[in-house]
């Protein structure tokens, strides 16, 4: 029996190493927020001190889905698994509210204004998005398995 193996292009893996790479800075980020330490938090101007005030902790647990399930679905894309798809669903269902939340529910619109504190969080749920896409795009071209 022989079996019919569908080559993969070049694009697609330039694709998943950006998504890998956007999904470890989001991995950062988490830790750089989740764990300032005294120090750098004091060194920042008051109001965004404050920000830092405004988050409940299931903020944190959904940015931790947020961040881990797309890395986790960039890993999962590199190795060509058809659950990244599924990781990046879970990832992009914690995005959402974590982002309403950062821009509608705390005052980071007065303290970056309204371009740079929506800028991000768009970005974001453009990308999950996209990615989801790209994943099930991916398992219709049988690139995933």
């Amino acid at each position: 029996m022989e079996h019919y193996k569908q080559k993969v292009p070049v694009w697609f893996w330039m694709i998943a190493v950006v998504f890998l790479l956007w999904n470890f800075m989001g991995v950062l980020s988490f830790f750089a927020h989740t764990f300032i330490t005294e120090e750098a938090l004091a060194k920042l101007p008051h109001a965004e001190r404050e920000l830092y005030g405004d988050y409940p902790l299931w903020t944190t647990i959904i940015f931790a889905i947020a961040v881990f399930g797309g890395f986790i679905g960039s890993i999962g894309l590199v190795l060509r698994k058809k659950w990244a798809k599924l990781a990046f669903i879970l990832s992009l269902c914690a995005i959402i509210p974590q982002m309403i939340h950062n821009v509608f529910f705390t005052k980071s619109m007065e303290v970056y204004g309204p371009g740079q504190a929506a800028t991000m969080p768009i970005m974001v749920v453009v990308f999950g998005v996209l990615i989801i896409w790209f994943a099930h795009f991916s398992i219709h071209k049988k690139w995933l398995k």
